[in-house]
């Protein structure tokens, strides 16, 4: 006989929907599975097996069939073990076949026949909407499932326990869960801004750099706070909307590492990859393609610790997710794309030994050799680069007096009140902040008066700045202006904003 289950697969970082069609006849026993299936699930006829026998069910001795449609697309993963078995219980008569018609199955088996957890449930979820189909799935999917608004959401735990459920013999009520309040009520944590002694012109660049989501570079000798000061910067970002919550949460989930207690990422991600990582392990891909750090921080912070440390190929791959927001990972059967919208902070020592321009220490470096290490990080890439900011070491006063700066959240106000200044200004458009500004939106809100034009022509002259480095000027200026609430950028803007650009200046 012949049943069909609608499953579901991941592309990137959404799903599609895969028929799975079970055919069982008389023949001598095997089990074979078509439609472009990797090992995975070419190894799931006998995870299946074990799990219908184990469930207390007989597994027919016939020839089964299994079709993954369409076939002409590559399926990887564990997410159709699940279906298959309740495929084969449907063909010999144990699950009634119309049931199925309403909902759309994904889960990993275990031997006893519990059902395992998956990757990408909430694609799964927002598939299954799409369709109009209710979702099955593991119990500890069940939540982040359930964050998709106008869909069905069953969590089983076991295969027998589906297919009671599917009978109509047992009551399994759907998940509930409000996305809303955990968006709203974002903890801050323990780190805070007012954590850091001194480095009041740093935490200035910081608030700049959230309030239009701009890249920044901190320089400085070790132990200057340039670590410490980075690992606060998400505290006075703005809070996650529900659709960037849900993006953030889809990647996690599609790369595995989402914690399934919480359901929906909440807070903006913070990642911190060390500078021996690959150029695969920091932009995505794989032999089986999968997210990268870029990605993993979609809607956070990319922190680059010891920037000039990092492979060449690895730096240089950067610039194309910098600056379109999304990976595209190109296969020869296969072509998926992650988002990859981020702040990109990185910090690094001024010289190889650490200490140019320190107060405490002196420089043993060379002109060359400082050249030579800052020649590590392109100009491609620097341009890229909005903010770059120096960070001196703190002084003994600094650090034993008992004067703390200002805390997160009255940083974060203004950052939001900046933000909210940005949503209308850019609203109706794909612009959502002043880092992300198109040529013409450049022209139309970034105008000059003469002295202003004057001071930004003789910067361009004299630094050398690239057209690009020009535009990120614009931007930052923008950003200022919006922190002071002022309609026109005005000549103070221009300048700090041209003193954000310390990199662009000739080594002495």
């Amino acid at each position: 006989m012949l049943a069909k289950v609608l499953s579901s697969a991941l592309l990137g970082i959404d799903a599609y929907t895969v028929d799975v069609e079970v055919d069982t006849a008389r023949g001598l026993p095997s089990f074979s599975t078509v439609g472009l299936p990797d090992n995975a699930i070419k190894e799931s006829r006998d995870r299946v097996k074990s799990a219908i026998k184990n469930s207390g069910y007989s597994f027919p001795p016939k020839r089964i069939t299994v079709n993954l449609a369409p076939a002409d697309i590559k399926k990887e993963g564990t997410n159709f073990d699940l279906p298959v078995a309740i495929g084969i219980l449907a063909a010999e008569g144990v699950v009634e076949c119309p049931a199925l018609e309403e909902y759309l199955i994904v889960g990993e088996l275990s031997l006893d026949g519990r059902v395992r957890p998956i990757r990408g449930a909430l694609s799964v979820a927002v598939c299954a909407r799409n369709k109009g189909k209710k979702v099955v799935l593991p119990v500890e999917n069940s939540r982040e499932a359930a964050v998709v608004d106008g869909v069905e959401v069953y969590g089983v735990g076991n295969l027998s326990q589906l297919v009671e459920f599917l009978n109509g013999n047992l009551a399994i009520p759907p998940v509930a869960f409000d996305p809303l309040d955990p968006c709203a009520n974002r903890g801050s944590g323990a780190a805070d801004m007012a954590d850091v002694k001194g480095q009041a012109h740093v935490k200035r660049a910081l608030e700049v750099a959230a309030a239009g989501g701009h890249n920044v570079l901190m320089v400085g000798p070790p132990g200057s706070g340039k670590t410490m000061l980075a690992r606060r910067l998400s505290t006075i970002l703005p809070n996650l909307s529900l659709d960037e919550a849900i993006e953030v949460t889809k990647v996690q989930s599609v790369a595995g590492v989402l914690d399934r207690h919480d359901g929906l990422v909440t807070e903006r991600p913070f990642r911190s990859p060390h500078h021996t990582i690959s150029d695969v392990g920091l932009t995505g891909g794989g032999r089986v393609p999968r997210p990268g750090e870029v990605s993993l921080a979609h809607n956070g912070v990319l922190f680059l610790d010891e920037l000039p440390e990092f492979r060449r190929s690895a730096l240089e791959v950067l610039r194309t997710p910098l600056e379109d927001g999304r990976v595209t990972i190109a296969r020869a059967m296969i072509t998926v794309a992650y988002p990859s919208s981020f702040m990109l902070v990185g910090a690094m020592n001024p010289c190889p030994c650490g200490y140019l321009g320190d107060h405490k220490k002196e420089c043993t470096c060379s002109p060359a050799q400082i050249q030579s290490y800052r020649g590590r990080i392109s100009g491609p890439l620097l341009d890229r680069i909005d903010i770059h900011c120096d960070v001196p070491s703190v002084s003994f006063a600094e650090l034993d007096g008992d004067a703390t700066g200002e805390s997160s959240s009255a940083v974060k106000e203004r950052v939001d009140r900046a933000r909210v200044i940005q949503a209308k200004r850019f609203a109706g458009g794909a612009v959502y902040s002043n880092s992300r500004m198109e040529p013409q939106d450049i022209g139309k809100f970034c105008r000059l008066e003469s002295n202003s034009r004057n001071l930004l022509e003789t910067a361009v002259e004299r630094l050398g700045l690239s057209a690009r480095a020009y535009t990120r000027v614009l931007k930052v200026a923008r950003s200022i202006a919006d922190l002071q609430g002022a309609e026109e950028i005005m000549l103070e803007h221009i300048s700090e904003a041209i003193q954000y650009r310390t990199l662009d200046r000739p080594v002495t």
